[in-house]
């Protein structure tokens, strides 16, 4: 289950997100190889809804300078991703471990929201709307019995802010957000 925010920048604005629940469709396999006892290195293929709510969106126009209405966004992708990293510790009860992970976006979702009452809803396969390649750091814990906790904090943006829609609006113009998240999970172990 991912539990997903993101640092939001709007044309110099700090501003914040709600949290985003993502419970479904977050699967990750790993192949472990151990250097040593305590020491060891991973690869894999994951799968993660990615994604953040945004309570103060507000709308572009194509006049430059003009801003429209205040909307809620719903913004989601399912990303393919690549991990390596290393791991630590004890391999049976308790390690941590850290690495690296590009991911490929490839069903992009947006909900709009006025009031409460869902006014738009789409969604994209290989969507222009987002950065092709999104990437970041991670890093967690794995406890005994496949119990784990894991954090992640992306270095791209996950808008394409050159996006634009017919009519010459561009809907992410300016807004800049990178996604963090934290999962807890439960990891399968199998021997070869």
């Amino acid at each position: 289950m991912l539990f997903s925010f993101a640092n939001i920048n709007d044309m110099g604005v700090d501003e914040s997100s709600t949290l985003r629940w993502a419970p479904v469709i977050n699967l990750q396999g790993r192949y472990n190889y151990d250097l040593k006892k305590n020491v060891g290195i991973f690869t894999g293929l994951g799968l993660h809804n990615v994604g953040y709510i945004y309570d103060n969106y507000q709308e572009r126009t194509a006049v430059e300078g003009e801003m429209g209405n205040w909307y809620k966004k719903k913004f989601r992708s399912y990303n393919l991703g690549l991990p390596v990293g290393v791991k630590v510790g004890d391999m049976e009860n308790l390690f941590f471990y850290g690495g690296y992970e590009i991911e490929f976006p490839f069903a992009y979702r947006e909900k709009t929201y006025d009031q409460g009452d869902k006014i738009d809803s789409n969604i994209d396969w290989f969507s222009d709307r987002q950065e092709k390649f999104q990437h970041g750091f991670f890093a967690g814990v794995q406890f005994a019995y496949g119990f784990n906790v894991k954090f992640k904090y992306y270095l791209s943006e996950f808008h394409n802010q050159d996006y634009t829609e017919s009519g010459g609006v561009k809907p992410y113009s300016g807004l800049e957000s990178k996604i963090m998240y934290f999962s807890v999970g439960y990891n399968i172990s199998w021997d070869k």
